[in-house]
């Protein structure tokens, strides 16, 4: 097992604090990403959040990372991009409907984009937050001073390890009678 750096031996950061840490990555991240964008729309860099996203990125101490530790190490590199991707999205859509219910508004609007649901969500971001989702996982590890799961790499079965002093070190050569690009038993 592999500790990562500067979490062996140390104890795991309060929930308050991993809250704190998760809402400035959350708005930092976000800053990128509008920065980005803009960039390549208007060739200037634009970046912009609202003071509101804080809580929101806060959220994840309590909802994601419970269900990081529930899929830890069971669960495929695929399945758990397809839950972050959902539940970021789920979390998206209900903190902006409740934003609009308390404020008046959410801080972002994406009425105009072509896959969207209530302007509140975009379909087409789905694998950003996926990938997100993803990346968030090591800075939970990092975070609750987990140590890193790795799976081990199965044995090489082939080709197998040059013992003798054959030429082709082992790897079969061309079949006889059989020209490239055309398969045995064909005419």
């Amino acid at each position: 097992m592999f500790a990562p750096k500067g979490c062996a031996g140390q104890a795991p950061r309060s929930p308050l604090l991993r809250a704190v840490v998760y809402g400035a990555a959350g708005c930092l991240g976000e800053l990128f990403f509008t920065a980005c964008t803009s960039a390549a729309r208007t060739h200037r860099l634009r970046p912009h959040t609202s003071p509101l996203m804080l809580p929101i990125y806060a959220l994840i101490q309590p909802l994601f990372e419970p269900v990081h530790r529930a899929m830890r190490g069971r669960v495929p590199l695929w399945g758990r991009a397809l839950v972050y991707g959902g539940g970021f999205h789920a979390a998206e859509y209900l903190s902006g409907r409740l934003l609009r219910q308390l404020v008046g508004r959410a801080p972002w609007d994406y009425s105009d984009a072509r896959w969207q649901l209530g302007g509140l969500i975009r379909f087409d971001y789905f694998p950003l937050w996926a990938a997100v989702g993803l990346m968030t996982e090591r800075l939970h590890d990092i975070l609750t001073a987990q140590p890193r799961i790795t799976t081990r790499r199965p044995e090489r079965l082939w080709p197998p390890a040059a013992a003798s002093g054959d030429p082709a070190d082992g790897r079969p050569g061309p079949r006889r009678g059989v020209r490239p690009g055309r398969r045995a038993g064909r005419s």
